[in-house]
């Protein structure tokens, strides 16, 4: 019996390259993103598109349903949209702080809310955070927003896997390192990450599929910098 998967910020990037791998390997897959054009173009097998905006509450209900008439279970969520705010602290907003968080944190939280219902025994939740949010790791100026929102997403992910334990579906959080995608160019022009899309979304599709069974509560740190 096939297994089912939903991946937010599917539209380009880390997101589109899972999209590809979870269908291929004959995974029943939802992709969800605002921009659903990339994914149907493909005309992948298995593979559902919605047009989402994890800040809104009506897209919410709209996954809700769609596992409802469709699926009736959730055997593995990958939160890896993000929101990507390059900016001195000063000229930072509250609104751009808004904005990173709804995305970044308070829209995962509500997602997982959404599909906690669904999920069984050995389900797993997959947060996508960033070294930048890990406490001790190089922090770099401008990211004040989106490295913060990161590190609650790390907190929120661990306490997660303790509240859940009992019902054993598993959280983990992947702190990534930098990777060349559209986000990264968006935010810091003509900068070259080590890691490809690609690359990463291969390593991602083989801990979900792996190696998060046997772990919970965990940060896994990905990346060729230390910390």
């Amino acid at each position: 019996m096939s297994k089912n998967v939903i991946i937010t910020g599917t539209s380009r990037g880390i997101g589109l390259e899972l999209i590809k791998l979870f269908s291929n390997s004959g995974f029943n897959v939802l992709s969800l993103s605002r921009n659903i054009t990339n994914i149907e173009k493909l005309n992948l097998n298995n593979t559902s598109c919605l047009s989402f905006d994890i800040t809104k509450e009506e897209d919410h209900i709209l996954v809700n349903k769609f596992i409802s008439k469709n699926w009736k279970s959730v055997d593995i969520l990958i939160n890896n949209a993000g929101l990507l705010v390059n900016k001195n602290f000063q000229e930072t907003s509250l609104d751009d702080f808004n904005n990173v968080y709804k995305t970044n944190v308070f829209g995962v939280a509500r997602l997982i809310q959404i599909c906690i219902p669904f999920m069984k025994e050995n389900s797993q939740v997959i947060n996508i955070s960033s070294i930048g949010g890990v406490q001790g790791s190089v922090k770099f100026p401008g990211l004040s927003a989106y490295s913060s929102s990161k590190g609650a997403l790390i907190t929120l992910t661990e306490m997660l896997a303790e509240e859940y334990k009992e019902l054993k579906i598993n959280f983990n959080v992947l702190a990534l390192g930098a990777v060349q995608t559209e986000m990264l160019e968006e935010a810091f022009p003509g900068y070259k990450a080590p890691v490809s899309a690609k690359e990463m979304a291969d390593y991602i599709y083989d801990f979900s599929t792996k190696g998060s069974k046997i772990i919970n509560g965990k940060i896994i740190q990905i990346s060729s910098s230390t910390p």
